[in-house]
């Protein structure tokens, strides 16, 4: 988001390429990034409650419509960052936002590694053979950028100023 965007231009255009191979089917490839994050930190699961309602194992949670609709953000989050990327600073004000909201019910930055572990587990899946080392790097470099943004809303004052 800083004006000296770490993206080249051929990194952008592996992004858009590849994401154009997972963005058709976003709540198939979002169950894929969930179940990773749960297979990799099983403690995230009470984070998710709809209507205070605890639920008893990942399989549960992901089925839940609440859940799929939660899934369908996340997908549009990436896919506006996709979307921006010649211009990411564009989408501060609303990631600084996401990252307070995360904050408010309880996610702990640390666990945003975790998260981009699993998108690029999800990524690396979808792909196949086409996820490769550069484009692994180019999405890492993009997840970065965004988490940046999101951990700035931890750090803003409540106020806002």
């Amino acid at each position: 988001m800083e004006s000296g965007m770490p993206l080249t231009g051929g990194q952008r255009a592996l992004i858009r390429e590849s994401w154009q191979r997972v963005s058709g089917s976003p709540v198939q490839h979002g169950l894929v990034l969930f179940s990773r994050l749960f297979d990799l930190d099983p403690d995230l699961l009470p984070l998710f409650q709809y209507n205070c309602k605890q639920f008893a194992s990942p399989q549960e949670c992901l089925s839940a419509p609440e859940f799929l609709d939660h899934i369908r953000k996340v997908m549009l989050v990436i896919d506006a960052a996709v979307s921006h990327l010649e211009n990411l600073s564009c989408l501060e004000e609303y990631l600084c936002n996401l990252g307070k909201k995360h904050q408010a019910v309880g996610v702990k930055v640390e666990s945003f590694s975790t998260v981009g572990e699993s998108l690029l587990y999800m990524l690396e899946k979808c792909l196949g053979t086409a996820f490769s080392p550069e484009v692994q790097e180019a999405w890492s470099k993009l997840y970065s950028a965004v988490v940046n943004a999101m951990r700035r809303g931890w750090d803003a004052l409540p106020e806002g100023d």
